[in-house]
């Protein structure tokens, strides 16, 4: 049985953008019927929760836009679209003062009374907004409850599974939800819809992410149709605790501002290292760092378990615990003392710089579909600097739901739906339940091990090329596997199925948009191509589904609208700390 309903405005997903476009949305006009619809629960679920470093902003006089601007693309590797990055600085601004005098965010504060702001790798100026090292959970706790006092429906524990077009394939008709408490099927037409449900790179064996993201978000809009950038540029967060293979807190991030404020990486000997590979040190962009680690990891100078160790204590173990206690209790918890000894970590697999392509207006090439947030592309290049996440996905969320009541306003209606696809999209999610059950776990298994091995921090054309075949094979033995619970309500395992279907195409386009860039950028590294091309003639790449169901590259140029490589907008050097602490040669 399908369920249907209509709403004027769908947003998927309930992180920074999702809130940001339902209050925004409201706001333009208070009589829009407007609904959330989330996997999890809204103020429990999504990745903008789980921020601990901190929002990017100018707001110092001594700092500019411009600075933030040209931080952004030089550490983007000058691959990012300039109009969505002039557009993140600029609306940066506007965000941070709404979060704290609008929706009451209580962020940490200098003796003055003017917002502390932290530093992070990458940056020339340290900008970072923060609550303590748990900014993320301050920012959605109080959007909830902006939300949860206004007449928004929510739909909890509902998957989105599919974008459903018209006929003429013309726009975008709704959207096709599983109820995931009772397994039944929920079509929502709407007027707008917003995709802001995330990315999350689990497909890698060391992840950030929670486990229920699966760049769902991407698949559905490979599935309409529509073109991804940039999927080759998967970030890894350099510093996620290596606590051992049994647990899930490997993988969970200690946050930047550790090395921002002055934390050391040492390798097995105790050696401090960053200086060696960069002349930024600890607080070069993560893809260097992630990758230097590897490097010492590889030359047999990585820790007992094949990391590397961060130290803090000798900035002062009481400084630490108060300035970072939400990673000192993260620590102890895995019983390490990071404020007092040397604690292991690996780089880690945290975020997704690819995504949907889209406009500053956050609109789509499908009408009606608007995306904000991680699912996007286009807005971080080759590189996301620390603290831009959260900032992304506020500022480009307020501009959605912005733009979507003036869409209704205009005339937006609502589009019938194309019947067939909706059928189609409903017999796609049944099907492992009419298969032999199969080894999901182990397939996950061998998803990750595959991902991390050939397609991970070092690439190259025949890892590669390995990793696209071994996915195909993949795939295959996915599509063949079913379950073996035929109950639909609450089934886990389906929902697991399901997130290996989005992980697998994900990490397809993941490989073969690595496959196609020769050359290394940021966060995507050919050691068959170590160099980087002409920036003047900078390509990005693009993945789409074609009629076959194959995936299809290409690449198309940068548009450098605001600002060309060799020219800049600032005095000094974008991207260079303001400071760099001379190091020890060994740091005892």
């Amino acid at each position: 049985m399908l369920e249907t309903m209509r709403t004027d405005i769908l947003i998927i997903g309930s992180g920074g953008a999702g809130l940001f476009a339902a209050l925004y949305a409201k706001k333009a006009n208070p009589d829009l019927d407007i609904t959330i619809a989330v996997k999890g629960l809204v103020g429990k679920s999504g990745c903008t929760r789980m921020v601990q470093g901190g929002f990017n902003v100018a707001l110092n006089s001594d700092d500019s836009i411009e600075r933030h601007f040209m931080d952004t693309i030089v550490g983007g590797k000058w691959l990012p679209h300039q109009e969505l990055a002039w557009a993140l600085v600029n609306g940066a601004v506007k965000r941070i003062h709404e979060l704290e005098n609008e929706y009451g965010c209580y962020f940490d504060r200098n003796s003055d009374g003017s917002l502390h702001q932290k530093a992070f790798a990458g940056q020339s100026f340290d900008r970072t907004v923060h609550k303590g090292d748990l900014t993320g959970i301050e920012i959605i706790n109080r959007l909830s409850e902006q939300v949860w006092a206004q007449d928004i429906k929510r739909l909890e524990e509902h998957r989105a599974v599919a974008f459903i077009p018209t006929k003429d394939g013309s726009g975008i008709a709704g959207v096709l939800l599983i109820n995931m408490r009772e397994g039944s099927f929920r079509f929502v037409q709407a007027k707008t819809v917003l995709l802001g449900a995330g990315g999350g790179p689990t497909m890698y064996r060391y992840h950030t992410p929670s486990g229920d993201k699966s760049c769902d978000g991407m698949t559905m809009g490979l599935r309409a149709g529509l073109k991804l950038r940039d999927m080759e540029m998967v970030q890894f967060h350099p510093t996620g605790i290596l606590a051992g293979n049994d647990t899930r807190m490997t993988g969970t991030i200690l946050e930047e501002g550790l090395r921002g404020s002055g934390g050391y990486l040492l390798n097995g000997e105790r050696e401090r290292f960053m200086f060696n590979y960069h002349a930024h040190g600890e607080r070069a962009t993560r893809d260097v760092v992630s990758r230097s680690m590897i490097e010492e990891v590889r030359a047999g100078r990585g820790t007992p378990n094949g990391g590397i160790y961060i130290r803090m204590a000798h900035l002062g173990p009481e400084k630490v615990a108060k300035q970072f206690k939400g990673m000192v209790k993260r620590c102890a918890d895995c019983g390490f003392d990071l404020a007092g000894g040397d604690v292991e970590v690996l780089p880690t697999a945290h975020y997704m710089m690819g995504g949907i392509a889209f406009e500053p207006d956050c609109t789509t090439t499908l009408e009606g579909l608007y995306v904000a947030g991680e699912d996007s592309g286009g807005v971080h290049g080759a590189n996301r600097l620390g603290g831009n996440g959260v900032a992304n996905s506020t500022v480009f969320g307020g501009v959605a739901g912005e733009a979507m009541a003036d869409a209704i306003a205009r005339g937006a209606d609502w589009r019938e739906p194309d019947a067939s696809v909706l059928e189609h999209e409903v017999g796609r999610c049944l099907k492992p339940f009419a298969s032999k059950p199969g080894d999901l776990n182990a397939i996950r298994e061998e998803l990750v091990d595959l991902m991390w091995d050939k397609a991970g921090i070092i690439r190259d054309k025949s890892l590669l090329e390995e990793c696209i075949s071994e996915l195909d094979a993949l795939g295959e033995q996915h599509a063949a596997s079913g379950l073996a619970d035929s109950t639909r309500a609450f089934n886990l395992t389906w929902h697991d199925w399901l997130n290996l279907e989005s992980q697998i195409l994900v990490s397809k386009s993941i490989a073969r948009a690595a496959l196609a860039r020769e050359d290394s950028r940021g966060a995507h590294y050919r050691s068959d191509f170590a160099e980087t091309g002409e920036l003047e003639k900078t390509r990005y790449t693009t993945i789409e589904l074609s009629d076959g169901d194959e995936l299809k590259t290409g690449s198309e140029p940068v548009e450098f609208s605001i600002v060309k490589p060799g020219e800049s907008l600032i005095d000094g050097e974008a991207g260079a700390p303001p400071e760099i602490a001379p190091p020890p040669q060994v740091a005892e």
